[in-house]
């Protein structure tokens, strides 16, 4: 059942990110463009990871949503949408884990920009104070939590009214199937890090948060 908050298509706030939406056209889902290029986050994230993760496993996760939703009632239904009604219905698990996949990537590029990272300010800034106490103590449970998912999953940022939480979901499930609104995540598959960092999870994780955090796509999603 979702909740109050339950998160509109995200994808196309701020000028920075690509406007391009991971959703239904009348024939199949789309692979949404890169909101950068494959060698923009280098040395952060290299392109060749960037090439396996994007053109690959979110790639495979488009092919496959497309093959489990053709003559189904599903199919014509936007991403979100089918996310939705699939939520917990065991009988559509596959149809979820990769609909799920689409939207948590295409969210995952968008909670990146170059030259990213760092403190946040202006209203992001006021809620992690306000939500964590200081910036600091943000980065620290943030890195904690994303470092500490047991096996495949996701770490969340979340707004809660006007307070913000730290979230982890394992595999494909996400804060928008639960009726909460994300506002950045962490990949922590390891196949979004290990080309570069092996692994080494809380270095990735310590990464993500000093060089390539999207803020103003955070605050955005404020709405």
């Amino acid at each position: 059942m979702l909740g109050p908050d339950a998160q509109a298509c995200p994808f196309s706030t701020p000028e920075t990110v690509s406007r391009e939406d991971p959703t239904m056209t009348a024939d199949s889902h789309k692979l949404p463009a890169l909101p950068f290029s494959d060698d923009a986050l280098d040395p952060h994230i290299s392109a060749r990871t960037l090439g396996f993760h994007y053109g690959k496993h979110h790639n495979a996760y488009v092919t496959n949503l497309n093959k489990l939703v053709a003559d189904t009632d599903l199919a014509g239904m936007g991403l979100e949408d089918v996310i939705r009604k699939v939520a917990g219905d065991g009988s559509k698990k596959g149809v979820f884990n990769n609909a799920a996949q689409v939207w948590n990537h295409t969210f995952y590029w968008n909670s990146m920009r170059p030259n990213g990272g760092g403190a946040p300010s202006g209203r992001m800034a006021d809620l992690i104070g306000n939500s964590f106490g200081s910036y600091d103590a943000f980065k620290d449970q943030f890195g904690k939590a994303a470092a500490g998912q047991f096996g495949s999953g996701w770490a969340w940022l979340v707004s809660e009214g006007d307070r913000l939480a730290i979230e982890t979901t394992g595999n494909a499930d996400l804060p928008l199937a639960h009726g909460k609104k994300a506002l950045i995540t962490c990949d922590v598959w390891e196949h979004a890090y290990y080309l570069d960092y092996q692994n080494r999870r809380p270095d990735y994780v310590a990464t993500f948060l000093d060089k390539l955090v999207n803020w103003e796509f955070a605050e955005a999603n404020l709405g």
